[in-house]
């Protein structure tokens, strides 16, 4: 009955906390210790409730709830593995949850059989340990010398990347030379928001990300309104001027004029009526530019050489 009881309750606080609150956050829990939970949940207080729970009872309180809550359902192929919830009060924005959680990430060691989630890399230098161990860096192609009577590594190695599980001798040689290389904590997998799910990648953009996302929609809406010849709001302003120089165009090219086109009309017909007024501006332009120049001092008059008498006269 105690178990019974037990199961009413998370069924009934889960079923509740999903309609009451708009915004909330399903975060994977793998590698997490208790006390760093316990951490993560004091530090929340007042911006979000963690709630846990075995997969099987989180299912089943939501797929009993369906009637009442139907876009819950599209929680359902998240709930697997080491997961939860985390229910975000009203008056608190979701960065601040995840700098929490960001804070609450801890060094930890590399245990066999686990998934590196970073690239590994062991450093060249003195590792401080005795002869003896070198066969571990042999396993694992590290170079090593003997310096002093320690194992040195002459060049920094990569034994493990993104993806790559963790085997025994990597597991050893890492706890041997004191390296932490992973960090866990709780990750935000996904974001239930008022019946709809995005990823967290979305929390990652900013204002100019999504000022950049319009800009290239709109133009993107133009382009096909254009392209189509269906006109739109977005496609008016380039029809409206498009046309406009179409009757540019044609007043330009025959007899027919418009007030719009008498001053084009005019230059093309009367080019010397306008360049004084065009060559105005540059002048204007050109005269302060000059005015902050000191005059240019004047060339010395060329002296003139005498003529050389030839020996003979213009007549003769």
């Amino acid at each position: 009955m105690v178990v019974s009881d037990r199961k009413k309750q998370y069924f009934e606080k889960l079923v509740k906390l999903l309609a009451t609150y708009e915004k909330v956050l399903i975060i994977g829990a793998d590698n997490v210790g208790s006390n760093q939970m316990q951490q993560v949940r004091t530090q929340l207080r007042g911006k979000g409730i963690v709630l846990m729970g075995k997969n099987t009872m989180v299912r089943k309180a939501i797929k009993s709830n369906l009637e009442a809550n139907p876009n819950a359902a599209k929680l359902l192929p998240y709930i697997k593995g080491n997961m939860g919830f985390i229910f975000v009060e009203k008056n608190a924005d979701i960065a601040e949850i995840r700098a929490v959680i960001a804070k609450n990430k801890v060094a930890a060691h590399a245990r066999v059989g686990a998934v590196a989630p970073v690239q590994v890399t062991v450093p060249a230098g003195s590792t401080g340990l005795e002869p003896t161990k070198t066969s571990f860096f042999q396993a694992l192609n590290i170079p090593t010398k003997i310096t002093k009577g320690s194992v040195e590594i002459t060049t920094d190695v990569i034994i493990l990347r993104v993806g790559d599980k963790v085997g025994s001798s990597e597991a050893t040689l890492l706890q041997m030379l004191n390296i932490k290389p992973f960090m866990y904590g709780l990750e935000i997998l996904v974001v239930y928001e008022g019946g709809s799910l995005y990823s967290a990648g979305v929390l990652d953009l900013t204002d100019a990300d999504y000022k950049n996302f319009f800009e290239t929609a709109v133009s993107r809406l133009t382009g096909l309104s254009l392209g189509a010849g269906y006109g739109s709001m977005l496609s008016a302003p380039h029809t409206l001027r498009n046309g406009f120089q179409n009757l540019l165009a044609i007043s330009v090219a025959t007899d027919y004029t418009i007030k719009q086109a008498e001053d084009l009309k005019d230059r093309i017909a009367n080019p010397d009526k306008y360049k004084s007024s065009a060559a105005a501006p540059a002048a204007k332009a050109a005269a302060p530019a000059a005015a902050g120049k000191p005059a240019a001092a004047a060339a010395p008059a060329k002296e003139e050489e005498p003529e050389e008498d030839m020996g003979f006269g213009l007549f003769d």
